[in-house]
């Protein structure tokens, strides 16, 4: 899907203004017009008047020169911050929908990722790009493709029997292909296969009648079936290509299609942006949200112009995040049907990551990948359907929450609503007695979601201390090992603390501490690192790098909550040219040595290799506040790629 090439070199051109005749037209529609020779465009503004469609300029533009090759996904993936609110659509349905259902299908899910005898392991919807298939026999799926297992009333039925509130589903993918009837490309799944019907009414019709909101994934600029569209340069000339003709021909109609001819919808989901200044981009989202002002753009229309964020493919925030917002996941390890691809989410793995990103505010889509007859994957039916389950009696803690007041604890995480603030115990304590530092609003009352089990609960200043051994795990839960408590309080909601100290207890195997909670001192930062597995299964993970000298340093603030043995685990990365130098952590007024050790080098298209060292056994006397302290011994290369600190009791 989202695996994103690099563009190798934008050259952003000066626009020169034309004159053209305006026949009682107003800017409202915006198009591409070729102006110039040697690949130079600009951008026009298609208006509607009282005659019909006119031709109006507009300022601004960009080309590319050069092929699309390479992936950086951070710059393609385009996460900027979006529009303010009060400049575009309302977003409160979509902020409290909190889960969504993402559908990728295609001509793709014929092969399964399977190309002459060869698997292609990683994102199956890539798979013209990686075994570089010629267009022309590309196209030629399109005559095998008849998807007779499709029902849209069971794929409907199916999502809302899973908790989902809204479903997207790719309208066109880089492939070109159209999944509905276009009269803009005669390469759609109507007029060049033998299902000839268009599934996209089809299922826009019946996810409405379920109540659920209805969305198309459009890819706007990478489109290897054409001579000017982005991506494809095993077929192409990429000096030859006219973007602006591609966006007028093909993009932009199909995008006016979709957003007139299937109902009102709850969003497009735009992918990969490419070809346009944000002067362009602007004028293209001003005049498609005039066909449907109610829709929502994602910020990957590009140019930080889209109504709410995503963030890159697999990639959750570290911390809570304002505005609306989407992390997006695949179910097993691609966007597109792979046939042997079996490494499915456990309904406990979804709903535990379905209640992290909603303890950050944000909203999870789950993809799922059909195959090429229709069929929905088995384990991706069952187990969104467990989901459900546990949805129908704990959807009250996800379903128009935002992020807790009390950040992740060794127990799990928090997401809230006016007065009340719900606890995901996803690890029960040894001593069945959950600590919730932080707690400073008047208690009316602690009770369990389910059942509404009354808890007896103590305060002891800030700390809320609440005792579960009469409060056995509902059998629901253990398939999610989530079990939701509420605390109902009264007044408003303490701000979220950002510098509080990490909780460490005995109580629990062990505690994470991510490179995120550090306070950076010299030149030490903290960044997010993008890696893979297979192909296109994008990993991201936060680090903190660049500490070369004793000045640069990664400082963590600790409340260890009882007396006892405790060792010191480090988790990093360390390429050869850095390995074998001397570091400092410094914890419980000492310090402890230790030389990095060698890992491997980065590769964004492999995995990054963490290695577990552990530093140091140390005896706390006295419960309380600790700073963690790491930062080399001496000046010299970085010393290393901090993932985290693990703090193990020993018992």
């Amino acid at each position: 899907m989202k695996n994103t090439p690099q563009l190798s070199k934008m050259k952003t051109l000066i626009l020169k203004r034309f004159s053209g005749k305006r026949s009682n037209c107003s800017p409202t529609r915006p198009i591409l017009k070729n102006q110039t020779k040697y690949n130079s465009t600009s951008v026009t503004l298609l208006s509607k008047g009282p005659r019909g469609w006119c031709l109006l300029p507009l300022l601004g533009f960009v080309t590319f020169q050069q092929s699309v090759s390479g992936q950086v996904m951070e710059k393609m993936w385009d996460t900027a911050a979006v529009q303010q609110e009060q400049n575009g659509p309302d977003t409160k349905w979509f902020r409290d929908a909190k889960f969504g259902l993402f559908i990728h299908w295609g001509l793709y899910s014929t092969l399964g990722n399977e190309w002459k005898g060869k698997n292609y392991y990683g994102s199956g919807e890539w798979i013209m790009n990686r075994a570089k298939i010629p267009a022309a026999e590309y196209a030629k799926l399109a005559a095998k493709f008849n998807p007779v297992d499709f029902n849209a009333t069971a794929w409907a039925t199916f999502a809302k029997n899973a908790g989902i509130k809204y479903l997207v589903i790719t309208a066109k993918h880089h492939e070109g292909f159209a999944m509905f009837n276009s009269k803009a490309s005669d390469f759609n799944i109507v007029k060049a296969t033998p299902y000839k019907k268009d599934l996209m009414k089809a299922l826009s019709d019946a996810t409405r009648a379920a109540g659920i909101k209805f969305g198309f994934y459009y890819s706007q600029f990478v489109d290897w079936h054409e001579p000017n569209g982005g991506g494809n340069s095993w077929d192409f000339d990429t000096k030859k290509k006219d973007y602006a003709l591609y966006y007028k021909q093909k993009a932009i109609p199909q995008l006016k299609e979709l957003l007139t001819g299937y109902g009102p919808l709850g969003l497009i989901w735009f992918d990969l942006p490419g070809g346009l200044t944000k002067d362009a981009t602007k004028s293209l989202v001003d005049s498609l949200h005039a066909l449907q002002p109610s829709a929502l753009f994602s910020s990957r229309v590009g140019q930080g112009l889209g109504d709410y964020k995503d963030f890159g493919d697999s990639e959750v925030p570290d911390a809570p995040i304002d505005g609306p917002w989407e992390a997006i996941f695949t179910h097993n390890n691609s966007w597109g049907y792979v046939a042997n691809d079996m490494d499915f989410k456990t309904p406990k793995e979804i709903i535990q990551l379905l209640a992290e990103v909603a303890s950050k505010g944000g909203n999870l889509m789950l993809n799922v990948g059909p195959d090429g007859k229709g069929n929905i994957p088995a384990y991706s039916k069952k187990y969104l359907l467990k989901t459900g389950e546990w949805l129908q009696k704990n959807g009250e803690s996800i379903y128009g929450t935002t992020y807790g007041f009390v950040p992740g604890q060794p127990w799990g995480v928090t997401t809230a609503k006016p007065g009340k603030l719900f606890l995901h115990v996803f690890t029960r304590p040894d001593n069945n007695v959950l600590l919730v530092p932080g707690f400073t609003p008047k208690i009316k009352k602690v009770y369990t979601l389910i059942g509404h089990q009354a808890l007896v609960f103590d305060k002891k200043g800030a700390d809320l201390l609440i005792h579960l051994d009469n409060n056995k795990k509902q059998s629901n839960t253990a398939a999610s090992d989530d079990q939701v408590l509420v605390v109902e309080y009264e007044g408003a909601a303490p701000a979220y603390p950002k510098n509080a100290p990490i909780t460490v207890s005995p109580q629990f195997d062990h505690t994470d501490i991510g490179a995120v909670h550090a306070k950076m001192k010299g030149n030490a930062k903290v960044k997010s690192i993008t890696y893979s597995h297979y192909w296109g299964d994008w990993k991201h993970t936060s680090c903190v790098i660049d500490m070369k000298n004793q000045t640069d340093a990664a400082d963590f603030t600790l409340r260890i909550t009882e007396k006892g043995d405790y060792k010191i685990v480090l988790v990093y990365a360390c390429p050869k040219e850095d390995a074998d130098q001397e570091g400092i952590v410094n914890f419980n007024g000492q310090d402890y040595l230790f030389r990095s050790i060698r890992t491997g080098a980065y590769d964004s298209h492999h995995p990054l290799m963490f290695i577990s060292q552990d530093i140091a056994v140390t005896t706390i006397t006295t419960p309380g506040d600790y700073h963690l302290t790491i930062k080399p011994r001496q000046e010299g290369n970085e010393l290393l790629k901090l993932q985290k600190v693990v703090i193990v009791p020993v018992k």
